[in-house]
């Protein structure tokens, strides 16, 4: 049942995309305590694999309530976009949390709740408008928007995968520390798991096309950029011998080298 007009659900966007600015601004300056960076500071620790789990888990059930017990309009082709969303957090709760080697490791309680809260709002924001708003036909399906954002998001899960993967390879199932991680994207960036992250969402906000998704989007980014910022500083200021021309998150593939060079070759003095 459609509770909210549409002109409701919007300004219910914009106040969150506005609070994804400020969670952004945030960040910058204060680094969120899990992974490497969790701190004790914050209160009760919780297992870092059932915190994973219980943060993610949301994002997942919410928007399948919407689309199986709230769904108005009855367009069967919605099930694909949903479809997409649901299978990076049944990867993310389901999967992902079982696969770490972070035996003993924890993270505070108040981090998991505000993940919940997190992906609890993401899930009714994208499962309402699945359910209330949605208009798609069949021919949605061979529209250059769906075809590119569905590449996308593809390419963005597998790259997310991968280095994902490499991350959890580089330690042994009782091993706590950290190495520096080589090879593929990491030639360019220190995070190409997040940056993975970041395409895959890009993706979905441009099969989409709708407001919902973007600011889901604008959420990821607001998240994942600090982090990643957060992880390179750390990687820095752990390892002497860290490769400088790595950057955070966004590669150049060698362009700002590329263009010292030709600087240096056609406009010396």
């Amino acid at each position: 049942m459609n509770l909210m007009t549409y002109e409701t659900y919007k300004i219910i966007n914009y106040a969150w995309i506005g609070l994804a600015v400020i969670v952004f601004l945030f960040l910058l300056r204060v680094t969120a305590p899990f992974g490497r960076h969790t701190s004790k500071k914050w209160g009760v620790q919780i297992s870092n694999r059932l915190g994973w789990f219980f943060m993610e888990l949301p994002g997942m059930l919410v928007i399948a309530y919407f689309l199986f017990f709230q769904h108005t309009i009855h367009d069967f082709i919605v099930v694909f976009p949903v479809i997409f969303y649901v299978f990076h957090y049944v990867n993310r709760a389901l999967i992902f949390p079982f696969r770490l080697h972070t035996k003993g490791k924890t993270m505070p309680l108040v981090v998991m709740i505000m993940a919940m809260g997190f992906n609890l709002m993401n899930g009714f924001l994208i499962g309402y408008y699945f359910g209330n708003f949605a208009g798609y036909s069949f021919e949605t399906l061979t529209e250059l928007h769906f075809i590119t954002g569905s590449i996308l998001f593809v390419t963005g899960v597998y790259i997310n995968w991968k280095y994902d993967n490499r991350l959890i390879s580089l330690r042994k199932e009782n091993e706590t520390g950290y190495v520096i991680p080589t090879g593929g994207l990491f030639r360019y960036i220190s995070c190409p798991n997040l940056f993975g992250e970041i395409v895959e969402w890009t993706g979905f906000a441009i099969l989409c096309m709708n407001l919902p998704a973007f600011t889901f989007l604008v959420w990821t980014l607001a998240n994942l950029v600090p982090r990643a910022m957060s992880h390179h500083k750390w990687y820095k200021s752990h390892f002497s011998n860290y490769p400088s021309e790595r950057r955070a998150i966004f590669p150049d593939f060698g362009i700002n080298k590329f263009k010292s060079r030709y600087e240096q070759k056609y406009f010396r003095k």
